[in-house]
Formats: structure tokens, sequence, C-alpha cells
């Protein structure tokens, strides 16, 4: 398509990148608030359909299997099939939703850039053209950006190497000698899975997995997500969920533990032709090594506002970035999660609210008295 000049950029008050979990959340906010789609703000999601991450997990994860799915608010997901895949169930409740309130939600479009526009505002470069803003709700995740460990030898691997958004169930395992790289519930997920078709499968991590007994109370969240808000406050990357809530035990992992399935090997020193190798001399052969291990935030569009800082990390005020705040990342360190990330995208945009009522430009007038709009899937 021919490229639009920033001098025929479409204005908004509010641009929001993803339409996930964190991105929808802070469209119903702005449609509740007296932001109008299309005139006062944009949704903009480069996947092709809605369902934000979900629509891309292996079918093998049915709804039954997911941990905690927290609906979006102002419509409750009910009535899902436990037994259907996840990508479906929420891929629909998504569909849904957008629908519902209205939200208008563009795709697929890709954002490439961010920069600054030079009269205060932001100017967003896609696909699907260009806009200026006053203030960008940046809701991209992290499916897009998997994280592949490097290690001696890698290269020279016969087998099949995979990561965990490549994974295409247990079926593609059957009769293969399986290495499971990572400690996370995606790792222990797809081992547990693998496992009954395989020939054989070895579990490997960097750090001993920590097993956690017992509910997960409110109090135990809090603690969590104040691990991670500390560590984004000061600049620094992320830890992921589990690093700081633990691996939840069921009968199935009791089971899995019991039976050796679970049996962990540390961290191997390099990757043969024909397996993986520690420097003591043990070796193991495998036909597949399956990386199950993570993911980092989706940001490089971000990269000419020079939001990073020493410590790796983009330094963080609430939901907003420290260093500019017409910035918002939402479902971004301690937002990671679908309940955290509902929240952040009504505390964002409350304070892009307040920013703008401080401008002399004009902001909507909120709606009869901000009352909530409810729905059911």
């Amino acid at each position: 398509m021919e490229r639009q000049s920033d001098t025929d950029a479409r204005q908004v008050d509010v641009v929001v990148v993803g339409a996930g979990q964190a991105g929808l959340s802070a469209a119903y906010h702005l449609r509740r608030t007296g932001f109008e789609p299309g005139r006062d703000f944009v949704v903009l999601d480069h996947a092709p359909r809605p369902g934000g991450a979900w629509q891309f997990r292996w079918p093998s994860l049915t709804y039954a299997k997911v941990h905690g799915m927290h609906s979006l608010p102002g419509m409750e997901l009910t009535g899902a099939d436990p037994a259907r895949p996840s990508s479906q169930v929420v891929g629909e409740y998504f569909s849904a939703y957008e629908e519902a309130f209205d939200l208008r939600v563009r795709r697929p479009v890709d954002v490439r850039k961010v920069r600054e526009a030079g009269d205060g505002r932001l100017l967003v470069e896609s696909s699907d053209g260009v806009w200026t803003t006053r203030s960008l709700i940046n809701a991209t995740g992290t499916w897009d950006r998997p994280f592949w460990p490097r290690y001696p030898g890698q290269e020279t691997f016969r087998g099949r190497q995979l990561h965990t958004a490549q994974y295409p169930g247990p079926d593609a395992f059957a009769g293969k000698r399986v290495v499971v790289v990572g400690g996370g519930a995606s790792g222990t997920q797809h081992l547990l899975e693998i496992a009954p078709h395989a020939a054989e499968t070895t579990w490997v991590t960097r750090r001993p997995p920590v097993f956690r007994e017992g509910p997960f109370d409110e109090e135990r969240g809090r603690a969590a997500v104040a691990l991670v808000e500390e560590r984004v406050r000061q600049g620094l990357t992320p830890l992921s969920v589990v690093s700081v809530t633990g691996l939840a035990v069921n009968d199935t992992i009791r089971a899995a533990r019991a039976d050796g399935t679970l049996d962990r090997l540390p961290m191997f020193d390099r990757v043969t032709p024909t397996g993986v190798a520690w420097d003591d001399g043990r070796d193991i052969a495998a036909d597949v090594i399956l990386w199950a291990t993570g993911f980092r935030p989706a940001l490089d569009h971000l990269a000419p506002l020079r939001l990073r800082g020493a410590g790796g990390g983009i330094r963080m005020e609430g939901t907003r970035t420290a260093l500019d705040p017409r910035v918002h990342l939402v479902g971004y360190g301690p937002s990671a999660s679908t309940i955290g990330a509902s929240r952040a995208g009504r505390a964002a945009v409350h304070d892009i609210r307040r920013r703008l009522a401080r401008d002399p430009a004009p902001v909507p007038a909120p709606t009869a008295a901000e009352t909530p709009v409810t729905a059911v899937a």
C-alpha cells in the first residue's frame, strides 16, 4: 500500500495496541467513560481474528486446563464446555465481547513504530496507515517474542527443535525421545501430555522447580504481585509468574512426581548432534528438544521512544512508563495475568482521563454516572 505521510495522519486521543485481555479491557473502559471508537480512540490488533494470544494455543490445551481465566469487565464468560480447546472458547468470547461493546477493532494491523510527532503527540506508524495520539495504551503481550536460549552445539542437533509457541500437541511426539526444557507451567503441561506418547522424556530446568501445596489465597497473590511490581518500578525486566508463585500441586502433579515423569535434571551444558550433554560426562540421546523457556514482552515498536533503562526493563509508575507519561503498558509485569490485565486496562484509562483533563484539548464527557455496561456471553 502507498505510504501515508505524517501530515495525513489520523488524529485520536488514544491508540490501543493489541486486543487481548488487557487491550479489550482498556477499550471497554474508554468506551464506558465516553470515548468514541474511531473518533476518540482506535484499537489496532495484528492477529487475524479475535482471541488475542489464545487463538494460537495448541489444541490439547482445553478450557478445563486453563489456569484461572478471568472474565473481561462487563461481560461474564459462562457455560463454556471444559472439553473444548481454549483457543476456540476464548476466541468466541472475545469476538462476542468486541461486538457487544462495539469496540471496532482494526485487524490485521501491524504497528511498526511509535515515535515523537513533534507537537507533543505520538506518531503511530502501522500497516494500516499513521495515527497521531495524545496517549498510547500498549497491550501487545509476549506471544510474538518466544525466548530461545543459546547453548553450545545447538546448531549441530540433527533432530527437531521447537518452542512452546510452535507446540502442536502430544501426538506429534509419539515414539520420540524428547527433552523438555523449562520449569514453568507450560513446560510441566507439555511434559505431562507428551510422556504417555513418547518413547522417553527428560525434564531439564535451569533452577530446581518450586512446587506449591495448598490454595493460592489472596494474601499470597498480593505478595507475588508485589515482587513483580517492585522489579518494574526499578526498571528491571519482569519476572515470570511461576518464578514467584511456584507450581501448584494437584493430583496429576503428585502422580507424575511419584512415577518419575517429573524427575528433574539440571540444565545441560551443550547440545550434541544426537542429544544433550553435561560436562560431568553424562549425555542423553534425543529426537526432539522442546524449549518451554517462556516469552519476552513484545515492545520493539516502542524502541524509538527510548523507554528502556540500564536495568534492561522499562521503569513503571503503575501502568504508566516513568519516562513518558503518555505511554501505558498493560499486561506487562505485575498485570501479566488475566485478572491483572483487566484491572490494568481500567487503571490506565483513569490515569489517561485525568491527564487529558489537564490538557486544553477537549475530552469527551463521561456517560451517565459512568455506570457499568453488562452482558453475558
